[in-house]
């Protein structure tokens, strides 16, 4: 946990030293939902009123990733599916944005998040011979996830992945954006007619979300809580 602790409290000098820092995750299972009535407005003295019954859709989710600097949600990637290449894909169009920076990447233990595929990605940024990684479930580096893991923790690569301890997700800032899209989007007052509906919603929110008010999430000591800072409010998508 210190690691992470040190990260976020040391986020202006990384900055200053072209190190940008991203809290990634997936939010998955995001399902596209259709009141069967509409909602009846709020009148004087009574509430606004919503149906119950829904009808599915479907489902969607999101591969993000959150500046720490700024708390912008940088190359998110809304689609059902969080494979091996929807990951890869996105840290690359994460990466692509300043290539000449140096990029560290706060994830959990999920296993798509100890790839083949993220190492050879590494590997080729750093001149490194793919052929000198071994193989998969035989040898050297790709051998398992831990040398897996191992390889894409190394402080002297250009790209460096820190992962939360186990139990510990709760430390990657990404959630706490994802808490923000849930209750202000992703609630039971969201109506849609399609998966397509809901991700055009998530891809305006988003926008909306990083024009009007990205704010980075502060560390607070002694008290180790993160926190956002402030409120906002959006209008109806």
């Amino acid at each position: 946990m210190s690691r992470i602790f040190d990260i976020y409290t040391n986020i202006d000098l990384l900055t200053d030293e072209n190190t940008l820092v991203y809290s990634m995750d997936e939010k998955m299972g995001v399902t596209a939902r259709e009141h069967v009535s509409s909602k009846q407005l709020m009148k004087p003295g009574v509430r606004e009123r919503i149906d119950p019954e829904y009808r599915r859709h479907g489902t969607t989710g999101i591969i993000a990733s959150l500046n720490v600097a700024t708390g912008e949600i940088v190359n998110p990637l809304v689609q059902p599916t969080r494979t091996e290449l929807d990951l890869l894909t996105h840290i690359e169009g994460v990466i692509r944005i300043n290539e000449t920076a140096k990029h560290v990447f706060l994830v959990d233990n999920l296993n798509t998040h100890v790839s083949e595929s993220l190492v050879k990605m590494v590997a080729e940024y750093e001149g490194i011979d793919l052929n000198e990684l071994g193989k998969k479930r035989k040898c050297g580096i790709l051998e398992n996830k831990a040398t897996r893991r191992s390889f894409l923790e190394n402080h002297e690569h250009k790209i460096r992945f820190v992962y939360t301890p186990k139990h510990c997700s709760w430390l990657n800032q990404i959630e706490c954006w994802f808490s923000i899209i849930t209750r202000a989007l992703l609630n039971r007052r969201l109506s849609v007619v399609s998966v397509e509906d809901l991700e055009s919603k998530i891809h305006k929110f988003i926008n909306y979300y990083n024009t009007f008010t990205k704010k980075p999430f502060n560390w607070e000591k002694p008290k180790n809580l993160l926190r956002f800072d402030h409120y906002f409010s959006l209008k109806c998508l």
